[in-house]
């Protein structure tokens, strides 16, 4: 749910016309990065705070159902072809590359995929937003998918990996914070006992989001990435449901980019 800042980022930047030629995210990151290329001001906003109070999008009642958290049917299927209408049209004529990363649970690797992987982008952004514990794993093109948030937290290495020298990072948290190690790796392997790959992933995710971050704190330094993240902890859990509150980190994550425009302008004519 923090993912609505990046949103508000991303509202911030249709606004004033900005698009980059390379969009890549996992997870939540994903699903705000599709309406950003479909060119749909404020649909991120309509839907993660809009239906939050929607049991069919977020309950316990869709985890006894569903075995997820999240409604991923109602998310993936009924939001964007009844509710909130994506504009399919408008994303798939856009020029962007568009890669989203998710993770393969038997070798515990990140897989990336982009509108060329031959499968629908929409179920690729489901597997990337299935979280352990909370959701089902996706099966596609001979994989056991899921939140590409475990194996590649923040891609910047993938992205600089496929040709782009700078690179514009939208992060959730505030510069000081590191994620601790995981302490249920005993219960991933009761829950995953096929999938040893995932299960290590889940174990050493804090080392490689850590090292991400120091490294990401180096490309900054040299100019090499421009970050906007809020500067402060965000005040919502990962299944917020307070919608004043995720109206608040949208707004914020408006905020941020809207005051960091000028120095971005600056930065991307060097």
């Amino acid at each position: 749910m923090r993912g609505v800042y990046t949103g508000g980022v991303l509202d911030f930047f249709m606004d004033k016309g900005l698009y980059y030629p390379y969009v890549i995210g996992v997870s939540a990151g994903a699903c705000n990065a599709a309406s950003y290329l479909s060119r749909q001001v404020g649909r991120n906003r309509k839907v993660t705070v809009g239906f939050v109070r929607d049991p069919r999008y977020l309950s316990y009642r869709n985890l006894l159902r569903e075995k997820s958290m999240f409604g991923m049917s109602f998310i993936f299927n009924e939001i964007p072809n009844k509710l909130v209408p994506f504009d399919f049209e408008a994303f798939d004529s856009s020029k962007e590359r568009f890669v989203v990363g998710t993770t393969d649970c038997v070798s515990g690797e990140p897989v990336y995929m982009d509108r060329d992987s031959g499968c629908p982008m929409l179920s690729v952004i489901q597997a990337s937003s299935s979280l352990p514990f909370v959701a089902q794993p996706l099966f596609m093109n001979g994989r056991v998918l899921m939140d590409g948030g475990i194996s590649d937290p923040i891609p910047i290495r993938k992205s600089m990996e496929d040709g782009n020298g700078k690179n514009v990072i939208i992060l959730t948290q505030d510069r000081a914070y590191r994620k601790k190690p995981f302490k249920l790796g005993w219960l991933a392997k009761r829950v995953y006992p096929e999938y040893q790959g995932l299960v290590e992933a889940l174990v050493r995710r804090y080392e490689i989001y850590n090292e991400t971050l120091e490294y990401i704190d180096r490309l900054e330094q040299d100019g090499r990435v421009f970050v906007i993240r809020p500067e402060i902890p965000l005040p919502v859990s990962r299944m917020e449901k307070n919608r004043d509150k995720l109206d608040a980190v949208y707004d914020w994550g408006y905020r941020d980019a809207e005051q960091a425009y000028g120095r971005l302008l600056d930065w991307m004519e060097r």
